[in-house]
């Protein structure tokens, strides 16, 4: 483990941009300042599902007429106050289970079920699109499950991803909507996506959705095509089923970042906030980061984006952010002036209970000194065992959110700390 000084603040600067996107914060918020003329019917999907909910009930209170909240396991929060009565179910992520599909059909009982005349107001945040599903007439779990499994380790971007999702979905892109018949309804959304497109944030459950383009699909197996031909055409973005949709994105990275920013100012900190998004291979964009860290000012520096990592076929511990670190490891081997904070504001980084992981100049000695070598662990995916050894894994647990990742650096000034540290080998 480091005695690094610099990873309180970093952890300090993190738990802000959290703060500033809380599921829970930002729908009682809204909803306090547009409060819907009648009484609504509630419906939460996604990892921020249950903060939502609660801060809903916070704002609405009895005017909240009945509940579902669909959640990931271990993202439930305790429902207090007119939230109580809400029914929740737990599904699989990020390979859907067939809990997912007993949520689909739970998320149509639920809508059928309800008066005429009964708004909806649906929240919805990232996870959404493995959560709930419903399949067309021939196509099954494992075939959802085998196309997850595929996704996840393609190196595809999230709206590529979600794309491939849709053409398999009696609820996505817009099909849920149609399901509505012209009911009212309010969507109130917390963005995992660059863009935040209303049409690919969990899917695109209400909102319409582009069909997939040519380039993506040259890309599905061969396997899948026969089956996305099952699924009911995309409705148009003029299609009357949107005409009594409303739609808010009202939680998204960039808020986060400016909470970061924000926090680092106030410790003192000169603040260099990049713009550009990070996408691509976690692995490239790690190194390329370090070396801007190294090579640049002083300060706090952050970033923000969704990187991604075409897995082997057994890939080992850990996620992108795991991975990004890893390779950023490498390249500030040895400089003590230098650490970086990379995590899912969701709190989960792949299919492990990890965030991500704060690395400095002395996490490949630290790694090294357990047996393990950085270059395989990345080649293998397995930056998780690294880091776990090297001390560096950072766990937060749910945190009611999810805006994509956030990648934080602090480069001290030199002079100020301790000479530079071992070079390790890579």
């Amino acid at each position: 483990m480091s005695d690094d000084p610099t990873r309180q603040p970093l952890l300090s600067v993190y738990r802000a941009a959290l703060a500033a996107v809380n599921g829970r914060r930002c729908c009682r918020r809204f909803l306090r300042e547009h409060r819907p003329a009648t009484p609504v019917a509630l419906v939460a999907i996604g990892k921020a599902a249950s903060g939502m909910a609660q801060g809903a009930a916070d704002a609405l209170g009895e005017r909240i007429l009945r509940g579902l909240v669909i959640t990931k396991a271990g993202h439930g929060e305790p429902l207090t106050g007119a939230a109580a009565g809400f029914d929740c179910l737990f599904a699989g992520h990020p390979v859907p289970d067939a809990r997912s599909l007993q949520a689909g059909a739970a998320l149509l009982a639920f809508i059928d079920a309800l008066p005429a005349g009964v708004p909806l107001l649906l929240l919805v945040s990232g996870g959404a699109s493995a959560l709930v599903e419903v399949l067309p007439e021939g196509a099954g779990l494992a075939e959802l499950q085998r196309l997850n499994d595929w996704l996840l380790g393609s190196g595809l971007d999230i709206g590529a991803m979600n794309a491939v999702r849709r053409s398999l979905s009696c609820i996505k892109g817009g099909r849920l909507a149609r399901r509505l018949a012209g009911r009212h309804s309010l969507c109130l959304m917390i963005s995992d996506v660059p863009g935040d497109d209303p049409g690919v944030i969990g899917s695109g459950l209400l909102a319409p959705a582009a069909a997939m383009p040519a380039a993506i699909a040259r890309q599905t197996p061969d396997w899948l095509r026969p089956l996305q031909g099952l699924a009911p055409a995309l409705p148009a973005a003029g299609d009357r089923c949107f005409a009594t949709v409303e739609s808010h994105v009202i939680a998204r990275l960039k808020d986060a970042l400016a909470a970061a920013a924000d926090a680092g100012r106030g410790l003192g900190l000169a603040v260099f906030e990049h713009a550009t998004p990070l996408s691509g291979d976690a692995a490239s964009c790690g190194r390329r980061l370090a070396q801007r860290l190294r090579d640049g000012p002083a300060g706090l520096h952050v970033w923000g984006g969704e990187t991604s990592v075409r897995l082997p076929a057994r890939p080992g511990r850990g996620g992108r952010n795991q991975h990004l670190a890893l390779a950023a490891a490498t390249v500030l081997a040895g400089d003590a002036h230098c650490t970086l904070l990379c995590a899912g504001t969701d709190g989960s980084d792949g299919p492990g209970e990890d965030a991500g992981a704060v690395v400095d100049g002395g996490t490949l000695r630290r790694g090294q000194g357990q047996g393990l070598n950085a270059v395989e662990a990345l080649r293998r995916a397995d930056s998780g065992r690294f880091l776990r050894a090297s001390g560096d894994l950072l766990r937060t647990g749910p945190t009611g959110t999810n805006v994509m990742d956030v990648v934080l650096g602090i480069k001290r000034r030199p002079g100020a700390f301790p000479r530079r540290l071992p070079v390790a080998e890579v």
